[in-house]
């Protein structure tokens, strides 16, 4: 018995600006879908940068019923969240999408005696049958065999969120364990904005071993040999003790803070960068440096783990050891944990700020290599120069401290949209738009 239906029709269910769109299937008739002219549904170039010129066909087959074929797609197509490999049956209700972030259309049947009134590309209501009873995924939303929720920005930060703040609860009574906790999420956090503006995916584990690796070479003799050459053989010697000029102060800090900091922040993207200029070198583009986005992103990890030994390592506890022994225990700790959430939360127009804006500098001079070394070196001095105007305007006047924030910021947020721009893979980048 032939159980090929009549027709079917295609409501375009996401992105908002497409809702309610309806396309009218007909036996007999594949219908392809893509961005080119001469496809039966036709996706504006402009609005899905994600969608293949030809993306993919519905056709009907006796016996079998309407099928959905992928025809080589760059992103892929997705029936429940479950890629599509050649062609696959699809059935009343299942959720068509053209690549993880890209339009979605609902795929329902018609019978021969159900007249349609619409025609295709017209707006029509979202229809939910009334007399059906209740299905498991209705009632129980979370077995649905739809995975978008999986990949929503909110859920996964979400679930993080209540797993820190039950850990805090348990933690509360050790400082050490409270305060470890509170600067890592409080660094992730920050960190999830740039990742997030940035749009380009990149496995949470390189994210993670920058960061670690940037930790291990503060803890190493690394950091000895980094506070010789720029402390000693150069002019980076910070004597706050001995009342210094303004320009002394500068001089010290631009060399002893600002160059040396920035360039030790820099070595995992730098490695990473000569990985990625070897020949022959078989590694993906997404544990590489090719371009300024990737360069951000690395260089922002390489950040938060910097701020977190040196908030945890150094600042936290020198401010409570010194205030225990002159005001107790109590106070001492509260002041610890005062300055550990502004360090943690400032990262942002801070550390993250200044990598940040040197990695984009990595990734352009990957990109267009013509320049690189002055590329290179632009970038260096002026997340050095930020760097230290930051840490003289903190000695010098704490009033400055906003501006010279708000500035940092601007630097890093400017240079995050310059590269989305300038990213090879931005049709594909789930942040090309900001709504």
């Amino acid at each position: 018995m032939d159980e090929t239906p009549q027709g079917a029709v295609l409501r375009q269910v996401s992105p908002e600006d497409g809702q309610g769109v309806v396309h009218l299937l007909t036996l007999g008739e594949d219908a392809v879908i893509g961005r080119e002219p001469d496809c039966h549904i036709v996706l504006d170039s402009a609005t899905y940068r994600g969608v293949s010129r030809y993306h993919l066909k519905l056709q009907a087959v006796s016996r079998i019923g309407w099928q959905v074929c992928d025809l080589g797609s760059t992103n892929g197509t997705y029936i429940n969240g479950r890629r599509v490999l050649g062609c696959r049956t699809v059935r009343s209700g299942d959720r068509i999408a053209l690549g993880h972030r890209g339009p979605q259309f609902l795929f329902e049947p018609v019978a021969a005696s159900s007249p349609v009134a619409v025609r295709t590309g017209e707006r029509s209501p979202i229809h939910i049958p009334q007399g059906e009873r209740v299905t498991a995924s209705q009632l129980f939303p979370l077995l649905s065999t739809e995975h978008d929720w999986v990949q929503k920005a909110y859920l996964l930060p979400g679930l993080l969120t209540v797993f820190c703040v039950a850990l805090l609860f348990v933690a509360v009574g050790e400082p050490l364990l409270f305060n470890g906790l509170l600067a890592g999420y409080l660094g992730a956090a920050a960190y999830f904005v740039v990742y997030q503006l940035c749009g380009k995916p990149k496995p949470w584990w390189l994210l993670l071993a920058v960061a670690g690796s940037t930790m291990l070479l503060l803890a190493s003799p690394v950091l000895d040999a980094f506070s010789f050459v720029f402390q000693q053989v150069l002019p980076g010697q910070l004597m706050l003790d001995a009342s210094p000029t303004l320009a002394q102060l500068w001089v010290g800090m631009f060399f002893g803070a600002g160059l040396m900091e920035e360039l030790l922040k820099a070595i995992p993207v730098l490695l990473l960068a000569g990985l990625g200029l070897m020949k022959g070198n078989s590694l993906s583009d997404r544990l590489t440096v090719r371009e300024p986005l990737d360069g951000i992103l690395l260089g922002a990890a390489s950040a938060v783990g910097f701020t977190l030994l040196e908030t945890l390592g150094y600042y936290v506890p020198d401010l409570i050891q010194v205030l225990e022994s002159q005001s107790g225990y109590d106070i001492g700790q509260l002041s610890g944990l005062q300055l550990l959430i502004p360090r943690m939360l400032g990262s942002i127009a801070g550390h993250m700020a200044y990598s940040g804006y040197f990695g984009y500098c990595i990734g352009l001079s990957m990109l267009k290599p013509g320049q690189r070394w002055r590329t290179l070196l632009v970038g260096y001095l002026i997340a050095a120069l930020l760097h230290t105007l930051w840490n003289v305007s903190g000695i010098v006047n704490l009033l400055l401290l906003p501006v010279v924030g708000m500035a940092s910021y601007a630097l890093l947020m400017t240079a995050i949209l310059k590269a989305r721009a300038l990213s090879p893979q931005r049709h594909i980048n789930f942040a090309t738009r900001i709504h």
